[in-house]
C-alpha cells in the first residue's frame, strides 16, 4: 500500500509517516501531495459504479484514482501495471 500511495502522490515513505502522524484529512493529503504522478492519467475504470476519469471535482478525481489502485492490488495486480510505469 505505502508503495502505491507514495508513487502516486510523490511522498517518501518519511513524509507519508508524517503526514499519517499529523492525522491530515485525506482531501488535504491529496490536495497538498508534493508531486502526483503524471501517470495518473492512464489510470481508467470503474470505481463505485462511476468511471473515474469522467470525474469532474479534482480532489475526488484523485482519492477514485487511488481507490482504483488498491482495487488493482487486491486483485494481484503487478505493481508496474498498477503504477503504470
Amino acid at each position: 500500500m505505502d508503495e502505491i500511495i507514495c508513487g502516486l502522490t510523490g511522498h517518501t515513505t518519511a513524509s507519508l509517516a508524517a503526514v499519517i502522524a499529523g492525522r491530515t484529512s485525506f482531501a488535504d493529503f491529496i490536495v497538498h501531495a508534493p508531486a502526483l504522478n503524471p501517470a495518473r492519467a492512464l489510470i481508467t475504470g470503474v470505481v463505485c459504479g462511476v468511471r473515474v476519469e469522467e470525474i469532474e471535482e479534482q480532489p475526488m478525481r484523485e482519492i477514485r484514482y487511488l481507490d482504483k489502485l488498491v482495487d488493482e492490488l487486491a486483485k494481484g495486480k503487478a505493481m508496474g501495471k498498477i503504477l503504470r510505469g
